[in-house]
């Protein structure tokens, strides 16, 4: 792999591995593992996998979330999400170095389907690390950093930030104001870099990282992306941090996206 998290052919590594999980998550990983396998049979589940900082090798104790995708031979019904639900409290009430699980549900059709060619099928192919059953990307092209891919993963800015500014009004707690924090801050990093990903060649899932290589296109609003890749990884309960990020660089951010790649196609 490159330094710009490419192979050889120019197309985009997958950029985890069980192999580099840290010593003080693995048995996190393998308690997702059986959690997993005892709650969803194979007439449920395809297959499993996790990403994040943990198969990335750069998660922190105490600090970093477990992060886990399902997919399923059959569309998600309330019965699986109460079962992922129950898998979530589970392993955050046992494992002491996880901050959260997150556990996301998606059927084997959506994550192949060509309307998610580019988004979620992505994700699957490049960002996700394989824990249980036949590897989906064998069945997923190879990727470079192209327009068409940063609009199809990260051209609904707009629509996010109207569902963030919902959830700002209603945020009760310090609490509620951090997680979402974390989330806008998070995604708005993370579009800032796919902005410039094709003119930059390569791809990175690193908040600092992706912020400052932002800035060498618009350095105009390093600052406020700093700001952003911090509270990615420290969430803030201040309501002008998440002001800003909602209310200034957000809309700013959309709006150029529009201009540099486009729209992302409608989902139903």
């Amino acid at each position: 792999m490159s330094e710009r998290g490419l192979d050889r052919d120019g197309t985009i590594a997958r950029e985890g591995t069980l192999g580099r999980v840290p010593a003080a998550f693995v048995p996190a990983v393998e308690a997702a593992r059986i959690h997993i396998a005892e709650t969803f049979d194979n007439a449920r589940l395809h297959s499993a996998c996790i990403y994040g900082s943990i198969p990335r090798g750069t998660a922190t104790p105490g600090v970093s979330d477990l992060d886990l995708q399902l997919a399923l031979h059959h569309e998600p019904s309330d019965a699986d999400r109460a079962d992922a639900t129950a898998i979530e409290a589970a392993l955050d009430r046992v494992l002491p170095q996880i901050d959260g699980v997150g556990i996301l549900l998606t059927s084997t059709r959506v994550l192949l389907s060509d309307l998610e060619r580019h988004d979620a099928g992505f994700f699957i192919a490049c960002l996700c690390t394989p824990l249980l059953g036949d590897d989906l990307a064998e069945r997923l092209p190879r990727y470079r950093p192209t327009t068409l891919l940063a609009r199809e993963t990260n051209g609904d800015l707009a629509l996010a930030l109207q569902r963030w500014r919902t959830r700002a009004a209603e945020a009760a707690t310090d609490s509620d104001r951090r997680i979402l924090c974390r989330l806008v801050a998070r995604r708005i990093v993370r579009t800032g870099f796919t902005l410039i990903m094709p003119r930059w060649g390569g791809w990175t899932s690193d908040l600092n990282e992706s912020a400052e290589l932002f800035g060498r296109y618009y350095p105009g609003r390093i600052d406020q992306m700093r700001i952003a890749a911090a509270t990615g990884r420290t969430p803030s309960a201040d309501p002008d941090v998440l002001g800003m990020l909602i209310n200034d660089l957000g809309p700013w951010l959309a709006a150029e996206y529009t201009v540099v790649h486009g729209e992302k196609a409608p989902r139903p």
